[in-house]
């Protein structure tokens, strides 16, 4: 069994990484901060560089509901409050509806795959076989629609996608072909 590579210790204590980040987030230039501890400002895109942008924008976000919020009337703002923590309620019941759907698929593709080894091989249409055969259509029905919540909550956080991968524009051009004319090249 070969040993684990791991890579090199930084040369930094947590603390003062925790400082770069925070200076990062106040503005201060990457370089600066490399020639100031020590490190390649390489290794400082590295451990802060989505995750930077990522809080920025963030926090404009939560400004811009703050002054949005505050420009309400009270009785909006009450009726606000009310609906975002419904809101929030109601993702953490579907995020625990797909984990107990989830875990009941998992459960009920078991018990079918159970009832596969009551198939006889060489005769897999008698009527014993045929049974187990129903009961595996309708445990696999099932499972699958336990499963469905959870997948669609799966499929709905992969196709959300940051600015950074939005596809870039292509240009198409079509030539025209005379239709008269008997050589390939367009007009």
């Amino acid at each position: 069994m070969g040993a684990i590579k791991m890579g090199r210790k930084s040369a930094l204590s947590e603390k003062q990484w925790t400082t770069i980040g925070q200076r990062l987030l106040k503005g201060e230039a990457a370089r600066a901060l490399a020639r100031e501890f020590g490190v390649s400002e390489a290794a400082i895109r590295k451990r802060f560089g989505a995750q930077t942008k990522q809080i920025k924008d963030v926090a404009n976000q939560l400004v811009a509901a703050e002054s949005a919020f505050s420009a309400l009337p009270i009785g909006a703002q009450i009726s606000a409050r009310t609906l975002a923590d419904e809101l929030k309620e109601i993702s953490m019941h579907l995020a625990g509806a797909a984990r107990y759907g989830a875990a009941t698929a998992h459960r009920l593709s078991g018990i079918a795959h159970n009832k596969a080894g009551e198939i006889d091989d060489a005769e897999p249409l008698d009527d014993k076989s045929r049974l187990a055969l129903g009961d595996i259509a309708v445990l696999t029905r099932m499972a699958n629609g336990a499963a469905e919540i959870g997948m669609n909550l799966l499929k709905a956080s992969k196709d959300v996608k940051p600015d950074d991968d939005a596809p870039t524009p292509v240009a198409i051009t079509f030539g025209v072909k005379d239709a008269k004319r008997h050589d390939d090249n367009p007009v």
